[in-house]
């Protein structure tokens, strides 16, 4: 059967009190939007249709054609919300889920046993609901004598007696296609908030003896909708969590998983350590028998197996099996490095190619360069790239050696097998199997002291 999607996603998100959409702020280094997409997705749902409002421009530009889209230009409702889509979805077959876009945690194994569940009641709708000791806020669910769900009431048109009901309406719905859009248009704003709820539709299906069932949520931590900061804090520990467990079932461990930051998209090989206070972040991609130690940020970036970092950055780089990074370095954008690097305390290495064997060992700075392997370059060392307006290539062989406090002036290019003697400043170029000395001659004024 054709199942679609449509996400709420037009809410401004006023007590975030932030100029940014609410739906795109992150959880776990994800805007919470794409969570919903991506849990749709993962579900089966492949046709997603979402109705924004405030600043659809940014939300869109974000994601782009990840979902088909519409505006909601003056925000009426839940119901009034899906009817934007009546037009394009009225007359067809199926069945629809509708979500909030700020509901990031409903698991894809959810979402499918919801829908299932749908399926096999025969039901014309069928509300995800929840159970919890503080329902505050959320719709009511109230079912009648049979256990038979009747209605959902809004706490601010709930009685007192509908008001200490602990089971509470998601937000989140499968409905019969056809029978969804016939039903809201029956739908009135004659309630508190003046407002044309979505949840008024399994009343209408229920007083035309259509089937309206309820499917719980197990866990009621997955149904958490984000409407200020505090809540957005709360989603981020809750799903951080659960990568975090998923990842120690999978072969990880982490010393103190309450104080390790992983996000969602990251993945991480067998036999790995990491220490507290790491923050893995953004596409990244972590081998096996990998050792981070505390304090280390990695963001974006390709880690091989065998790779130890000690309190260091790594962002938008790559590390080959068996290198070896800090403590104290920091691998900037467009750094690749090869197997069997050695980059040491207080490095910094930027938009550079470093193939197999070459070590840093220790307080330089190589910029916009390339080095062959099994070069080893010195303590104090720069590739100096900038000329104050462009930036310049240096390019280093195989097999040299750069001696202590060089610096190479870009661009320049040193042939392989070559040897830069320490304290030099090297303006040209350096061919193979070369010495250059390019430093000022020593003089000594004796008895200078004395005088």
């Amino acid at each position: 059967m054709n199942t679609r999607a449509i996400i709420l996603a037009a809410g401004k998100g006023t007590r975030m009190k932030s100029e940014t959409p609410k739906v795109l702020h992150k959880v776990c280094g994800k805007p919470m939007l794409g969570h919903v997409v991506d849990n749709l997705k993962a579900s089966g749902v492949e046709d997603i249709y979402a109705v924004l409002g405030h600043k659809a421009d940014m939300v869109q530009a974000h994601f782009g054609d990840a979902f088909k889209t519409t505006i909601q230009k003056e925000q009426l409702g839940t119901g009034h919300a899906v009817m934007q889509f009546e037009s394009q979805l009225e007359g067809a077959d199926g069945q629809t889920v509708v979500i909030c876009g700020d509901t990031p945690l409903i698991s894809d194994e959810t979402i499918r046993g919801f829908i299932d569940h749908h399926n096999s009641s025969g039901a014309k709708a069928t509300v995800l609901t929840a159970t919890t000791d503080n329902p505050h806020g959320y719709g009511r669910i109230i079912r009648n004598e049979s256990g038979t769900v009747e209605r959902i009431v809004e706490e601010k048109d709930a009685t007192d007696e509908e008001r200490k009901v602990t089971e509470i309406n998601t937000g989140t719905f499968v409905f019969d296609n056809k029978s969804l859009f016939n039903a809201l248009k029956a739908v009135t704003n004659d309630n508190a908030q003046g407002e044309y709820y979505l949840p008024d539709v399994l009343k209408i299906l229920r007083d035309e003896n259509e089937t309206v069932a309820a499917f719980t949520c197990e866990d009621f931590s997955e149904t958490i909708g984000i409407n200020d900061r505090v809540a957005l804090a709360v989603a981020e520990e809750t799903l951080r969590q659960t990568i975090n467990l998923g990842h120690m079932k999978n072969g990880v461990t982490l010393i103190d998983p309450k104080n390790t930051y992983i996000d969602k998209d990251v993945t991480i090989g067998n036999d790995t350590i990491i220490q507290p206070n790491v923050t893995i972040s953004g596409q990244t991609t972590i081998g096996s028998n990998v050792s981070i130690s505390s304090s280390s940020e990695i963001v974006d970036s390709n880690i091989g197996n065998n790779v130890t970092i000690r309190q260091s950055v790594i962002h938008g780089s790559v590390v080959g099996d068996g290198s070896n990074i800090g403590p104290f370095s920091q691998l900037r954008p467009e750094s690749n490095l090869g197997k069997n690097i050695k980059i040491g305390n207080f490095v910094e290495v930027k938009k550079s190619t470093l193939e197999d064997d070459v070590k840093v060992s220790h307080l330089s700075y190589i910029g916009d360069a390339s080095i062959g392997e099994n070069t080893n370059v010195g303590c104090g060392s720069i590739t100096v790239n900038y000329d104050g307006k462009d930036k310049h290539l240096t390019k280093i062989g195989r097999d040299s050696f750069i001696g202590c406090n060089s610096n190479l002036v870009a661009p320049v290019t040193i042939g392989d097998n070559s040897f830069i003697a320490a304290g030099s400043t090297i303006t040209e170029d350096v061919p193979d199997d070369s010495l250059a000395i390019g430093r000022a001659r020593q003089t000594n004024k004796e008895d200078y002291y004395k005088n």
